[in-house]
């Protein structure tokens, strides 16, 4: 029975991820220092004997005993309302995070797949964004400590895959919405159905001509899969090329929730990716993967987890003690 260790494992995709590997039969070691992430995203998997859980921080040195067969490094801030608040942390768990899961695996002898992100490619001058395109970012602006980890991010797993020979793997993750997405985390489709919620506008930055790509969680996690077990080293995009302005999702979050509230324009945010949009005509080569579940189906799916919420934790707003991390 293989084994995989899944960092990030309590956040959003992490359990997510988890969930998948469960269900193929692996064990699985889930590792989180629960910054961002929450126990409740994994809490049904305690039970099982395949399931692991250490609580623990990437950026310090990682020892896991016994074989791993993988090691997926999923752990990171990864909403602007996160790595805004800690951005040492974020800038940390790229560099410090990954040099000691490649160290790891280096011992273990595992094949390791880091997550990247779209936004390596900043706010591009080029559409839609292919895998040779290499990016316009803005290192010292308020992304880029995101930004930047995850550019040394591939950079260092790229390096220790020619000098070292370890199997590596890279996905470059575009915007992925699904259950167990937190809410008031910055990102726009929970800020948008949280605000329907609640009773509150509709908040558009800019004049919500800026254009997103969403992507259904198990669409995602079935890429990222097929990735991890494919024979390809260098970066793969994984998301859904239906491209939709900002102000259009916001409609359609509208029509979705049946809110009465109107759209209020501010002031759009400094180095807002004005275009996103994946070509994933390598992923559809390469992997035979392509997203299966449209937005209107997966939308109601994510509703109807946010509807669930109870009244406290749908107006809870984030008060984690992040003055520990910042170091």
């Amino acid at each position: 029975m293989k084994r995989v260790l899944i960092t990030g494992a309590a956040g959003f995709l992490g359990s997510h991820l988890c969930d998948r590997f469960i269900a193929e039969g692996y064990r699985v070691v889930g590792m989180d220092n629960l910054i961002t992430g929450d126990l409740k995203n994994i809490e049904h998997l305690f039970p099982l004997e395949r399931f692991e859980f250490y609580h623990h921080d990437v950026s310090r040195f990682i020892h896991v005993p016994g074989e791993l067969d993988y090691i997926l490094h999923f752990a990171s801030p990864a909403s602007p309302i996160d790595y805004l608040k800690i951005p040492i942390q974020t800038l940390k768990v790229g560099s410090l995070g990954i040099h000691n899961c490649l160290g790891l695996a280096r011992v273990k002898k595992s094949r390791l797949m880091i997550a990247s992100t779209s936004e390596v490619y900043g706010d591009p001058t080029v559409h839609p964004q292919s895998e040779t395109y290499w990016g316009n970012v803005n290192p010292v602006g308020p992304r880029g400590v995101y930004d930047e980890a995850k550019r040394f991010q591939e950079a260092m797993t790229m390096a220790y895959h020619t000098y070292h020979g370890l199997e590596t793997r890279i996905v470059r993750i575009f915007n992925t919405y699904g259950p167990r997405m937190r809410l008031n985390d910055g990102r726009v489709l929970p800020a948008f159905i949280g605000q329907a919620l609640r009773g509150e506008d509709l908040t558009v930055f800019g004049d919500g001509s800026q254009t997103r790509s969403f992507c259904y969680v198990d669409d995602l996690v079935e890429g990222i899969y097929r990735l991890l077990l494919s024979d390809y080293s260098g970066p793969v995009n994984i998301g859904n090329p239906d491209e939709i302005t900002i102000l259009q999702f916001a409609e359609e979050i509208i029509r979705l929730t049946g809110t009465t509230q109107k759209i209020v324009f501010k002031p759009l945010p400094t180095d807002d990716p004005k275009q996103r949009q994946p070509d994933i005509a390598l992923a559809r080569r390469l992997l035979g993967w392509e997203p299966a579940v449209h937005r209107s189906e997966g939308l109601k799916i994510t509703y109807d987890y946010f509807r669930s919420l109870t009244p406290d934790e749908l107006n809870k707003i984030e008060h984690k003690n992040f003055v520990d991390y910042v170091r």
